[in-house]
């Protein structure tokens, strides 16, 4: 009987046991997933698609039409500024110059006509101004009569009027000499024209007639040739949607892919960008070019680049994942780390428990503790978005209002005379080693803080700050792309988790510029290789938990709780 007894009691206590690891084993594992605060590049890019294009292309044409009798050139035939490349059937401007030649010819005989003939009445008047002179001494004498005296005086004027005329036939003539002159000069200059002659040094890229084709050049000029300049300098117009125009400046550089060449990554540099939107679908772009050398001549004109425009770069510089910065932690979280909630955790939005959209990365966390100096504003390089507006905050490398620039957030994007003050100012009251950081980047952007710190003008041998040019100090600018103003700088603020022995700690740090994958960590308690919570497994969440039998399920009538009142099978 007592070996019974033991016999049950063992198999109770194995029950109990294996019933307990049975619990434990079905319940989830708490895993805290971390990545390292590591040290690399961060380069911010701007994505875009464009063709290439030959820096110079002349379409050469005909400016007379006529069959084509002859062609000098073909496709990617190299031509130079001169050289015949095409010919029209010359047969019907030959007589047409000959025509004009002859006609030539007539009028200048009838001016040679017409002045003989000027002469002649020219003589005739002399003659008649002679007898009329006899006559007036032979009636002063009274040995004329009246009648002969006023004969030889109508003989005077006849002769002049016949002068007076001849003289507009002579003009009439010359100017019909003249016409006759242009005549055949437009005739040999459209004879000259059956004559194509490349206007430029460069290659043949495109031929649109062969030999034997009639070209008609009555409304517009014809296409023959297409010829590129050079093909060692390229360029590419790429369309950049109109929420980064703001961010392309000239002489950016830019990096660029084609197909012909998958692995191969080319160069170029941001020339312009021009004012003129293009709105397809009602999507805006802007047209932007860029140029890139073509040395080994691999690029080629209509290849579709793949763009990237870099806006900022920042080298060997601290960096955060952007994973730990959509981190955010909840009650449930932790509770399984057995771990007090701090008091401002939550505040501001952490109550889903749930990561944000990729837009609002360290949006929820509460601003850093205030420091000396002037306040934020949107519009400032320090702010975020603005208060009192939680999933739009600090979102890093862009900043402003709604993950815009500063300058279009509100604020005037160049760096005035206020906004200087507002800066020395912040700069006055930093530790000597963020003043270092902070004067470094500013004075890649053309400001000197330290100099207008120490009262100096902010540029050598410029004005002082926010003072107005003087009239004729700067020389004009030739086109808008000189008045651009420079970017900002990229400052916002975050709350980072520390994973440090099996609980979670707040770190608000300060960033920078961002690539998408990391950020730029500017300052705070974050050193190389620090583990960073990205996310949290295994947590139940209260809202997870199926519901009760009572609840009401009006959608699911006859399940239980639905408007069916009776469970399935219970009828």
């Amino acid at each position: 009987m007592k070996r019974l007894i033991v016999a049950l009691i063992l198999i109770a206590t194995v029950g109990a046991g294996a019933a307990a690891w049975y619990r434990q084993r079905g319940g989830p594992d708490i895993e805290v997933a971390t990545s390292p605060v590591s040290r690399g590049d961060i380069v911010d890019t701007v994505g875009a698609t464009g063709a290439l294009q030959a820096v110079t292309t002349v379409q050469v044409g005909s400016q007379v039409s006529g069959n084509i009798q002859w062609l000098g050139a073909d496709f990617n035939a190299i031509v130079k500024r001169g050289q015949e490349i095409a010919r029209l059937d010359p047969s019907m401007f030959d007589a047409q110059l000959q025509q004009a030649r002859a006609n030539l010819s007539q009028t200048r005989a009838n001016l040679v006509k017409a002045e003989s003939e000027l002469e002649r009445t020219r003589v005739q008047l002399i003659d008649a101004q002679q007898k009329y002179a006899r006559a007036n001494e032979l009636f002063t004498r009274k040995l004329l009569a009246p009648s002969d005296l006023d004969a030889a005086k109508v003989a005077v004027d006849v002769a002049q009027a016949a002068v007076a005329s001849q003289q507009a036939t002579v003009t009439q003539t010359r100017a019909a000499v003249t016409q006759s002159e242009a005549s055949v000069n437009q005739a040999q200059v459209n004879r000259d024209h059956t004559v194509i002659l490349a206007p430029i040094d460069g290659i043949v890229t495109e031929r649109s007639v062969d030999v034997g084709q009639t070209v008609a050049a009555s409304m517009q000029a014809p296409t023959l040739f297409v010829i590129a300049a050079d093909l060692k300098q390229m360029q590419v117009l790429a369309s950049v949607d109109e929420a980064d125009v703001g961010r392309i400046r000239p002489n950016q550089r830019v990096t660029f892919r084609v197909d012909a060449y998958p692995t191969d990554t080319f160069e170029g540099t941001v020339s312009q960008v021009r004012l003129q939107p293009i709105v397809v679908q009602n999507v805006t772009t802007y047209g932007t070019l860029i140029t890139a050398p073509n040395p080994q001549l691999r690029l080629k004109p209509g290849m579709t680049a793949t763009v990237k425009i870099e806006v900022a770069r920042r080298t060997d510089v601290l960096r955060v994942p952007n994973l730990a910065l959509r981190f955010r932690p909840t009650t449930e979280m932790f509770a399984a780390l057995n771990q007090p909630v701090p008091a401002d955790t939550l505040a501001g939005g952490g109550r889903s428990g749930r990561n944000g959209p990729p837009d609002a990365i360290g949006a929820g966390a509460p601003p850093a503790p205030a420091r000396p100096g002037p306040a934020l504003t949107p519009s400032s390089p320090e702010a975020g978005a603005a208060p009192g507006r939680p999933g739009e905050a600090n979102v890093p490398g862009r900043g402003g209002a709604r993950g815009r620039p500063p300058a279009e957030a509100g604020g005037t994007g160049a760096v005035g005379g206020d906004r200087q003050a507002a800066m020395v100012e912040r700069y006055k009251s930093m530790s000597p080693e963020e003043q270092q950081q902070f004067a470094a980047r500013m004075k890649e952007r053309g400001l000197d803080l330290s100099a207008l710190a120490a009262g100096a003008p902010a540029e050598a041998g410029g004005p002082p700050a926010g003072a107005r040019p003087s009239a004729g100090a700067a020389p004009q600018a030739q086109t808008i792309d000189d008045l651009f103003a420079p970017l900002p700088p990229i400052e916002s603020r975050a709350r980072l988790w520390l994973f440090v022995d099996g609980q979670i700690k707040p770190v608000n740090v300060r960033l920078g510029v961002t690539d998408g994958s990391y950020t730029e960590l500017l300052s705070g308690e974050l050193q190389e290789n620090m583990a960073l919570v990205t996310g949290i497994s295994g947590v139940t969440s209260a809202r997870t938990n199926a519901p009760p039998a009572g609840a009401a399920n009006p959608l699911m009538p006859g399940r239980p709780g639905g408007r069916g009142g009776a469970p399935r099978g219970g009828r």
